[in-house]
């Protein structure tokens, strides 16, 4: 095992630049059909605070889409129930008028320069 020392030298010196954004969001969230549900965000300065929030739709088995870009717009083809907002840093993404097939998982993402380094 001669190249253990030099993984070890390399890994002591890699994951100092190794940082994490850290986003927020509940477990869950529950409203009953018809109502609004709000889905909150919450991040830093150097991430929400400071740049655009997107949320993404994830139904079981299928790659992400991309519901609210830019904080606040909707994706062509998104329907007009589902809506984002942005103040300080958090994004909250709402729905108004809760359907059965808005039952699936939502994430959000932002930018965070603090990583640039």
């Amino acid at each position: 095992m001669a190249w253990s020392p030099l993984l070890l030298i390399l890994l002591v010196h890699c994951t100092g630049s190794w940082a994490q954004s850290v986003l927020t969001q509940p477990l869950s969230v529950s409203a009953a059909l018809g109502q609004k549900v709000t889905i909150s965000c919450t991040g830093s300065s150097s991430n929400i605070g400071d740049n655009y929030v997107s949320w993404f739709q994830q139904l079981p088995g299928t790659a992400p889409r991309t519901v609210i870009y830019s904080s606040n717009n909707r994706t062509s083809g998104i329907p007009d129930r589902f809506s984002g907002s942005k103040s300080g840093s958090s994004s909250t993404l709402t729905i108004t008028g809760l359907q059965a097939e808005d039952e699936v998982d939502y994430y959000c993402a932002a930018w965070d320069w603090s990583l640039n380094a």
